[in-house]
């Protein structure tokens, strides 16, 4: 293992569990965007997806999704690293970056045009209005660019719809009424989109469960879609409830984005247990980061996430 002996931000997790054949192998991965520094939200993601895949004696990786390369701010890739290590995280293998890997993505692409499952679209955000791509695209350039100038990719979901899923702790997953449109590909500036980034990098990585925050429920279906039209296996999902103020109100923007301390890293591996239903004794918060990782692998529940629609922070915390 690599990690704090070799050595999120919005981020995804992905724990290993057989998601189809028998004896898959265990291959998990966290996968932070550094365009900010970790912050509780990306601390209960990694932690849940570290312990789901290291109590079944998994794989974990480490993934830089730096895709976006004008969003990033410098160093601060180093300093998520830097902050995984001191919180007692290790992973596997090398660290995989998103930013070396555009032939790959271009691959990608050119499999789905080929297929005509791809087409360009001039529509602009403005054009699209205040639901852009969560209000689902309508499909206005499907017959061609509506529009003079550049042009980003968009999928055909349309032609490659998927039905429910079962996520581990969400339950029965439905497709949205209506569908969520064909999502881009590939932008206007010429970088690749994250839904088709983010399927192969699992891929090819042989990630076999991503498990990440309720919010990214929905891209769920268009990434499923898009390893059926690429004939790739599909992983298991399991996507952890969001964490809200004690009152259950949506965590504002300036607490959720406060940086983790390294110096508080048995408070917050203590607190992250809590909320993540692991009921960890006290005395943990005032132990050191090693005794925690000892407790938490001995003690893992995973069921203990499933039945909430979120994680509360206790009042006065963080």
């Amino acid at each position: 293992m690599n990690g704090a002996s070799a050595s999120t931000a919005t981020a995804t997790t992905a724990t290993a569990e057989p998601a189809g054949e028998a004896g898959a192998p265990l291959v998990g991965r966290f996968a932070p965007s550094p365009t900010g520094p970790l912050h509780l939200g990306s601390l209960l993601a990694a932690l849940a997806s570290c312990l789901d895949v290291r109590t079944r004696g998994g794989r974990w990786l480490l993934r830089i999704d730096d895709l976006d390369t004008a969003r990033c701010v410098p160093g601060t890739a180093d300093q998520h690293q830097q902050m995984l290590a001191a919180l007692g995280f290790e992973w596997d293998g090398p660290v995989t970056w998103q930013s070396a890997r555009g032939a790959r993505y271009r691959e990608g692409l050119a499999a789905l045009e080929a297929a005509g499952l791809a087409y360009p679209c001039s529509c602009s955000r403005r054009e699209l209005g205040a639901a852009g791509e969560h209000g689902g695209y309508p499909g206005t350039c499907r017959a061609g660019p509506s529009g003079l100038g550049p042009t980003a990719l968009r999928y055909r979901y349309d032609l490659r719809p998927v039905g429910p899923f079962e996520d581990s702790w969400q339950g029965l997953c439905l497709p949205e009424s209506g569908e969520r449109g064909d999502p881009v590909i590939r932008r206007r500036d010429g970088l690749v989109a994250y839904q088709l980034a983010v399927v192969l990098d699992d891929f090819d990585c042989g990630v076999t469960r991503v498990v990440r925050g309720a919010d990214l429920l929905g891209s769920t279906f268009w990434q499923r879609s898009l390893q059926a039209a690429l004939g790739l296996p599909e992983p298991a999902y399991g996507h952890i409830p969001l964490l809200t103020e004690p009152g259950g109100e949506k965590l504002s923007k300036s607490r959720h984005a406060l940086p983790l301390d390294p110096a508080q890293g048995p408070a917050l591996l203590y607190e992250a247990l809590r909320l993540l239903g692991q009921q960890p004794p006290a005395e943990l918060a005032v132990a050191g980061v090693a005794q925690c990782w000892e407790w938490a692998l001995a003690h893992w529940q995973s069921s203990a996430l499933r039945g909430h629609a979120h994680l509360a922070l206790a009042a006065g915390v963080y």
